[in-house]
Formats: C-alpha cells, sequence, structure tokens
C-alpha cells in the first residue's frame, strides 16, 4: 500500500482524478488531507427495499408468468405454489439475514463462502459469475429492456433485431455510467424505478379485484381440477418459482454498507419477501379475472392481454412500465455485483485495481464497469439463452452450500455473534429444496447440466495458476505494481467514453 500511495504522490495526478486502493481495511487515505476513501453506509431501510424488491420484479411477472402453470396444470394448485415458493425464499432471504448481521462483509455469496468452505469455493464461485452467469444474467434482463422501450415507438410492426441489441447497449452503458458516478443517486434512482413497477403491479392488481368484485370468477371454477397435474411436474414448477422470487440475497452484497446492519438487513429482507410474494400471488390472480389459463399460457406478454382487455388503448403504456422494471433490474444487480468483485479484490483474489474507490465520488468504479466488456461481447454475440440454461442449476447449487455454510458455522463457530439467528429448521428446509433442485437438473437435462458444472469448474485450475501458486517472477510482480497509476487513467478514460456515450445518445 506505501509503495503504492508513493508512485500516486511521485506522479503528483490531481486529487480530483484519483482512485485510491483500499486493499480491505482503512488504509486508503486522501492524498491532501488524509481522510479515508471508504464506501458510505449510505443504504438506508428504504434503499435496502428497493434495491431487493427492484431487483426480484424484473420482467417475468408482466410477461410470461407460464411457468408454474404449465407445471401444475390447474389454477389452484399454481396459486399454491406462487405461495409455498415465495415462503421457501423467504426461508432463504432469512438464513442469509442471518450470515449478514454475523459477517458484516459485504460480498454476498462470496464472502459467506469464503468464511465457511476457505478460498478455493469461494474462488470457483466467483470464478463463475465473472466468465458467464453474470454477464449472460445481465444481457438477458438488458434484451428485455431494449425490447420492451422500442416497442411504443413500433407498434404493430415488428421490432428489427439489431435495434434492440442497439438500445440495450445504450441502457447497459446508461446503467454503468450511473454506478460510476454516484451511490446516493443510483440508490435515489433504484427507489424512483422501484416504486413506478410497483405502481404498475398495483394498477393491474386494483383492476383485477373490481373484477373480481363484479363476479368475474369464471375461470376459478374447478380451480383444483387434477386431471392434468402430473407429480414428475411439481420440481419443475418449484425450479419456475424460485427463479421468479431470485434477487432476494442482493442487499448481502452490500452489507458494509448499510446503515445499522444488524436490524436493518433483517427488517428489509422480510418486509421485500413480504411484498414481493403479495405482488406476485395478487397479480397472477388479477390475470385469471379476464384470462382462461389457457389464454394465458398462450399469451407471449401476459400484462398486455391483460391491459388490452381492460384499458383498450392506454395500454401502450405497459410496454413503458416493463422496460422500466427491466432497468431497475439491471441497476440493483449491479449495485451489488459490483461490490462482491471489490471485495473479491481486497481478498487477493481479483487484481487489485478493483478495490480501488474513486477519490471524490466514493464508488467502486473499477469493479462497476468490470462487466462491461463481458456483457456487450455476449449481447451481441453470444448464445445467451443457452448459457443461462448451463448455469441455472449452479445458482441453486451455490445458494445451497452458502445455506448449509451456516450450519457448518453454528457447529465451527459458536461463539460468533448472531444479532439476528432463524431456527434451525429454517436453514434445513431451505438447503434440502436447493439441492433437490439441482438433482432435479442433472436428472432432466443431464448434458446441459453437465456443461454448466464444467464451465464453473475450471475455476479450479484457475484457482492454482492465479492465485495458489503466487511465485511469479519478480519482474512481472513489479511490472504489475508500476501499472496501477495506468490503470488509474485507464478507468478515468472508460467512464469519460460511458459519459460520452450516454449524452450521444
Amino acid at each position: 500500500m506505501e509503495r503504492t500511495l508513493s508512485a500516486f504522490k511521485d506522479r503528483k495526478v490531481a486529487s480530483d482524478r484519483q482512485i485510491i486502493s483500499l486493499n480491505g481495511t482503512d488504509q486508503g487515505k486522501n492524498l491532501n488531507n488524509d481522510r479515508k476513501v471508504e464506501l458510505g453506509k449510505k443504504v438506508t431501510l428504504l434503499r435496502g427495499i428497493s434495491i431487493i424488491v427492484g431487483t426480484i420484479i424484473g420482467a417475468g411477472i408482466f410477461i410470461s408468468p407460464k411457468g408454474i402453470l404449465k407445471q401444475t396444470g390447474s389454477v389452484g394448485m399454481s396459486m399454491i405454489f406462487w405461495i409455498v415458493c415465495g415462503v421457501l425464499s423467504l426461508f432463504g432471504a432469512l438464513s442469509y439475514a442471518e450470515l449478514g448481521t454475523c459477517i458484516k462483509k459485504s460480498g454476498g455469496h462470496y464472502t459467506y463462502l469464503l468464511e465457511s468452505f476457505g478460498h478455493q469455493m469461494a474462488f470457483v464461485r466467483l470464478w463463475a459469475d465473472l466468465i458467464a452467469i453474470r454477464p449472460a444474467a445481465m444481457a438477458v434482463i438488458s434484451l428485455a429492456f431494449g425490447q420492451y422501450i422500442l416497442e411504443p415507438l413500433f407498434m404493430p410492426c415488428t421490432i428489427p433485431p439489431m435495434a434492440v441489441k442497439l438500445a440495450t447497449a445504450i441502457g447497459i452503458t446508461s446503467v454503468m455510467y450511473l454506478n460510476s458516478m454516484s451511490v446516493t443517486w443510483t440508490a435515489r434512482i433504484q427507489i424512483l424505478l422501484t416504486l413506478s413497477k410497483l405502481l404498475a403491479i398495483t394498477t393491474i392488481i386494483v383492476l383485477g379485484m373490481y373484477q373480481l368484485f363484479k363476479g368475474q370468477t369464471q375461470n376459478f371454477e374447478n380451480a383444483f381440477e387434477l386431471t392434468n397435474f402430473k407429480l414428475s411436474g411439481m420440481p419443475l414448477a418449484f425450479y419456475s418459482g424460485m427463479y421468479a422470487y431470485a434477487g432476494w440475497f442482493n442487499l448481502n452484497y452490500v452489507t458494509e454498507e448499510v446503515d445499522n446492519p444488524e436490524k436493518t438487513v433483517p427488517l428489509a429482507i422480510s418486509i421485500s419477501m413480504v411484498i414481493v410474494t403479495s405482488c406476485y400471488v395478487l397479480t397472477n390472480i388479477a390475470y385469471y379475472t379476464v384470462m382462461s389459463a389457457e389464454e394465458l399460457l398462450a399469451s407471449e406478454a401476459v400484462a398486455v392481454t391483460f391491459s388490452e382487455k381492460l384499458l383498450g388503448n392506454f395500454s401502450i403504456a405497459v410496454p413503458v412500465f416493463v422496460a422500466l422494471s427491466c432497468f431497475g433490474s439491471m441497476n440493483g444487480s449491479l449495485f451489488s455485483l459490483s461490490r462482491m468483485f471489490y471485495v473479491a479484490s481486497r481478498e487477493g483474489h481479483l487484481p487489485e485495481v478493483l478495490s480501488m474507490i474513486h477519490i471524490r465520488r466514493h464508488t467502486p468504479l473499477a469493479a462497476v464497469i468490470i462487466l462491461y466488456p463481458m456483457t456487450i461481447l455476449q449481447l451481441f454475440v453470444g448464445d445467451i439463452y443457452s448459457l443461462l440454461n448451463f448455469m441455472s442449476c449452479l445458482r441453486w447449487l451455490f445458494i445451497g452450500v452458502v445455506v448449509l455454510g451456516l450450519l457448518y458455522l453454528r457447529y465451527t463457530k459458536p461463539e460468533l455473534p448472531r444479532p439476528f439467528k432463524v431456527p434451525i429448521f429454517i436453514p434445513v428446509v431451505f438447503c434440502f429444496a436447493c439441492f433437490f433442485m439441482v438433482f432435479l437438473s442433472l436428472y432432466s437435462d443431464p448434458i446441459n447440466t453437465g456443461i454448466g458444472f464444467a464451465i464453473s469448474f475450471t475455476g479450479i485450475p484457475a484457482y492454482y495458476i492465479f492465485i495458489y501458486f503466487n511465485n511469479r517472477p519478480k519482474w512481472l510482480q513489479k511490472s504489475l505494481g508500476m501499472s496501477l497509476p495506468k490503470l488509474q487513467n485507464i478507468m478515468m478514460l472508460i467512464i469519460k467514453m460511458l459519459f460520452v456515450l450516454v449524452l450521444f445518445f
């Protein structure tokens, strides 16, 4: 650290253009007044709720909430599965709340695996996230944004695929720039976007309840008809439901920035899961007041079909709300994920430049933009949906291992302070559910699942090459150290380019 700061001083870089390396503790200082450069505690309860709710609720509930219905075969059973998946997700969220209050580090999955099972397991998860899972997931939700932000301009014509990709690239660039510039404005915009999607969902719910009170209950008759129900479809229904609720763990990525985390983290998680579960269940009920199960399964965008039947010309507003919902998911995901890369850099698992913080803006600028090139690359040339199929089971495998780590820590470190502690059956039930879904994936789609495991486990040789065997030549270590100021300037150049792109478009 001293060598790095000395190099910065020798070059007399202006303080308003610097990014200072923290390397994990309180060592980063402003070169002019010795003020600590660190990520501030700017995530309040409201902002925490907006991160979780805004990330969970993306495009799915508006576009195609039919995965559960398809597997259960009846309206009544699908509603039960929506509730059960919400409760199961709450179990996972509460388990993460305990981890977040006893391990007060940012980084989410990565940090908890590091504390529970060591460096290699944490690095494998980090590697899979960095090279495939997160860029692909970001590209998919961004494509939905590009599709729906352009739809009002092209209706009723088909949108050219290249136009969608260009709009998507603009959306990704805007999110990257916003997260690089200000934590406060990122959080404020996240609150606004969360409120906008909740407004859209509330509108759907109110209209649906009005239809219900008018007596539009014909689609609920024989709701529990089990003629099309198959026991083999139950696990797949759970898989679809749990995917729809994914995102409850995002606040754990930014624990160090949460104000009073012992109280805020559990409260934000609990409130968010109640809000999301209520919204999902009531929205599905609203859909069934105007659409039969067959119509819902046939619809490409359920919310659009719903609004066309009840709102007529006003239904053009629905794609805009869907786009805003997607943008909120992009913003919340990037805000959270950048902290994981920042923490991994502090731990020595990623290049040191990723633990640098902008001296004035107090944002982990390098950690924010690391996903940008991979996301853009996959957007234009990658088979994103296939990659997500490969990686879906790995998400639940690692989440299950994280919660298993909670049980392991209770045994190995009983003295660890636990301001919030969940009953033991909650993590046990959730672990069983996660591993069951992974087993199901191996059974139902062994080829794609196997490819996903193969991609992920390339992290094992990468760990030994880049982390474990650290006897690099001295000339290489020296050159890496000398390159930090250059990397600093490159980061500033990239953020200026992002600014120009946002203004241009």
